[in-house]
């Protein structure tokens, strides 16, 4: 019986419809950019497994790294206890942050990182005695699928059920360069008429939105307003961290520093799942008192798991290494190069990129799980190209070590699938 067979009796997968997909393709094998199918199909990985394996799978450096530390110490209770992992890491991150952040919170996946955001705005609030209970976010934002992360999220297909159950959240427009004074008049507005904890955001580059970029002068108006009303900024980095948009932290292309910083994906290479929540001093210190009621009560049994603190140290590592800022800058310079000749074709509505993210809108109305997505998809995966297409959206976000050769192929590929749209 083959592994897809196996799969059908007992799993259930996210983000799927199993009547209406019902098959899964087994993978068997991952190294550098390429995974390899139980029937021995090998895929070039154009989205680094949804942005993590960003070193590329099984990267030696990462796991050699690793399998060191299975042999010291492989996991212990985070509360009261501490260890050299954890501590490193914490040194390490620090240094590449942006400089008012200061603390750092573990966990384990980026919807909880963003869940601890939201617990750190509003506790923040309640400590200092001023309870406030409203939050901003950005129209069309997705932040995760535990219910403050939910709340702030604007697509309502993956939210739809449970949306009577929300926090109190107020959606503004992304900042484009052309809607700066309607953005803060609306600010201004909601700050008046609401009790407004925290503005949660992603920066510069809506994923889940099918990469819809923003402008940064009117990403930095909104942040200013922010700091200026004591409504607490919490970026959510999960997806933009770590290289993906050309700086370490899409945050460093900015003016105005976030006070909370959500990190996952990318943190630890895709080989282990964490999380963290980092924060400035000013946030920590409404959390510091006598009074044990003002502490952050939120915990997770493989906060800081000693395995995946050496996997994001040894990430870390590798993306301020000499190789990969220039595989970063390489990618840049062939996505711009694509873009030249990508972008006039005519089933091509419109073309984007910050960093290594690059996207393209087709010049056709489609479902976002629909079937001519799904036919896209197939023809991807039959040119040996994992590509997951959002709606009309085609976007790339590889591994940093991926050849120009891989590329051109992904290239390739994607000007070809045109042909059946």
């Amino acid at each position: 019986m083959s592994l897809n067979e196996r799969d059908k009796k007992h799993l259930w997968h996210p983000l799927t419809q199993h009547k209406l997909h019902p098959d899964a393709i087994a993978i068997t094998k991952a190294n550098g950019c390429i995974l390899t199918d139980e029937n021995g199909n090998e895929y070039i990985d154009a989205i680094a497994s949804w942005y993590t394996c960003m070193y590329g799978h099984c990267n030696p450096y990462i796991t050699n790294k690793v399998m060191g530390q299975m042999q010291q110490l492989d996991q212990v209770v985070f509360s009261g206890f501490t260890h050299e992992p954890a501590i490193k890491l914490s040194e390490e991150l620090i240094k590449i942050l942006p400089d008012n952040q200061n603390k750092i919170f573990f966990s384990d996946n980026g919807s909880t990182a963003v869940e601890i955001g939201i617990k750190m705005a509003l506790q923040y609030h309640f400590n200092s005695d001023d309870k406030k209970d409203t939050l901003i976010a950005f129209e069309d934002g997705f932040h995760g699928d535990t219910f403050g992360a939910m709340s702030v999220s604007g697509l309502s297909v993956y939210n739809g059920p449970f949306e009577d159950f929300f926090l109190t959240v107020k959606r503004i427009p992304v900042p484009n360069g052309k809607n700066h004074d309607v953005i803060l008049k609306n600010l201004q507005s909601l700050a008046s008429k609401n009790k407004v904890a925290g503005f949660v955001y992603e920066p510069l580059v809506q994923g889940a939105a099918a990469m819809k970029m923003h402008d940064v002068e009117g990403l930095n108006m909104i942040l200013k307003f922010c700091k200026d009303q004591n409504i607490i900024t919490v970026a959510d980095e999960v997806m933009t961290g770590f290289g993906k948009t050309g700086k370490h932290f899409a945050s460093l292309h900015l003016e105005s520093q976030p006070d909370i910083i959500c990190l996952s994906k990318a943190l630890t290479g895709g080989l282990l799942p964490m999380a963290l929540t980092t924060c400035s001093q000013k946030i920590y210190a409404a959390f510091y008192s006598d009074d044990i009621g003002k502490g952050l009560f939120h915990g997770h049994t493989y906060s800081a798991n000693p395995l995946a603190c050496t996997a994001a140290l040894a990430s870390i590592e590798l993306l301020q290494s000499e190789n990969i800022q220039r595989n970063i800058t390489r990618i840049i310079k062939s996505h711009e190069a694509f873009n030249k000749r990508i972008k006039i074709h005519p089933k091509v509505k419109e073309t984007r990129q910050t960093g290594v993210i690059f996207a393209l809108d087709l010049n056709v109305e489609m479902e976002r799980y629909g079937n001519l997505r799904d036919q896209l998809f197939k023809f991807f995966m039959e040119n040996g190209v994992f590509l997951r297409p959002l709606g009309n959206t085609i976007y790339i976000q590889a591994p940093y070590l991926i050849t120009e050769e891989q590329l051109e192929k992904v290239y390739r590929v994607i000007e070809e699938s045109l042909s059946i749209v």
